[in-house]
């Protein structure tokens, strides 16, 4: 059964950091390229920043593109999301995600191409 469990949410001021992991058993992470996503109340979720297997194609959104990096450890099955310099804006629940085609070089942000997904870690930032 494969499972995606991210942790590492929290509550902070704005401008601090964050890194949130996304713990994944039932498949072998290395097939897979991996995204996160977001969904703030009342708001559609949307895909913030997605890394292919191999590490060679990462790519975010624009609003996040200078703040957070993406990452991956395939030996330890452990996606990563290093979020600094927060704002109140951030505040959402972070999803991670995994897509077993190169949806990474491709339309990823949608989150179509994505087939298994974690329950999300809650980010609330204050100012």
């Amino acid at each position: 059964q494969v499972q995606l469990v991210e942790s590492g949410g929290g509550l902070v001021q704005a401008g601090e950091s964050l890194t949130l992991s996304c713990t994944t058993s039932g498949l072998t992470l290395s097939a897979y390229d991996m995204g996160w996503f977001r969904q703030a109340p009342g708001k559609e979720r949307e895909g913030i920043a997605c890394i292919s297997r191999s590490s060679d194609i990462i790519a975010y959104i624009s609003s996040v593109e200078e703040r957070f990096t993406i990452s991956r450890d395939n030996a330890k099955n452990t996606l990563y999301l290093q979020m600094s310099l927060l704002k109140p804006e951030d505040t959402a629940l972070y999803f991670c995600a995994a897509a077993s085609d190169d949806t990474c070089a491709g339309t990823w942000r949608s989150g179509g191409r994505f087939r298994a997904w974690g329950q999300g870690t809650q980010v609330t930032v204050s100012s």
